[in-house]
């Protein structure tokens, strides 16, 4: 354990999933959930891994994490993300959503080296911002109330509020060339598509 990051690993598995059909932390690539994926990576990483959910139920089997309902429900990414740093054990957190099959530790330790007393250090691609594979600390937990509040749900939304350090694709680019890091899949197609590059 001593060689884990004092950080938590955050899994956001909130949503509806209702252009897959079924609920997409199950879906299994390779044979293996994709959550259960993401909690095998974050046990090699993180000190320990929470899942935020509108259903404790349907997570009740998963070991390795702690599971959480939304504690403000139906809010989106940025209330699972309020959610999970409120009940971090951690000052900083680090982010995911559940329907990212191709999490890349290195990439995600080099995140983790770049800080430097941020409140949130966020990697951009050339498709943009990727707030959902970044981390936050717990000083963020005010501004998300505020902008929940106001009737804001996109996580970029507190990002003016905050000290943001921006991680340009060029630094990063050479660990995951094809960006694979970032893909999530919401559809029957995306699956067949992400299966078929796997294979």
């Amino acid at each position: 354990m001593e060689n884990l990051f004092k950080i938590s690993g955050i899994i956001l598995s909130g949503g509806k999933s209702l252009r897959m059909g079924k609920n997409k932390a199950f879906i299994e690539i390779d044979g293996i959930s994709m959550i259960d994926r993401t909690i095998n990576l974050f046990k090699k990483i993180f000190n320990e891994i929470l899942v935020i959910t509108n259903d404790k139920e349907q997570f009740l089997h998963i070991n390795h994490a702690k599971i959480y309902n939304d504690l403000i429900p139906f809010k989106g990414a940025l209330g699972g993300l309020y959610t999970g740093l409120f009940y971090s054990s951690y000052e900083y957190s680090f982010c995911v959503a559940c329907d990212m099959p191709f999490l890349n530790e290195s990439l995600i330790k080099y995140l983790i080296s770049r800080l430097n007393g941020e409140d949130i250090i966020v990697p951009k691609t050339k498709e943009g911002l990727e707030p959902l594979h970044a981390l936050y600390s717990k000083r963020c937990l005010s501004p998300i109330k505020e902008m929940i509040d106001s009737g804001k749900s996109r996580i970029i939304d507190i990002y003016p509020l905050l000290n943001v350090k921006v991680i340009e694709e060029n630094e990063f680019i050479a660990m995951d060339p094809e960006r694979k890091s970032f893909l999530n899949i919401n559809t029957p197609e995306e699956l067949d598509r992400i299966k078929r590059m796997n294979s």
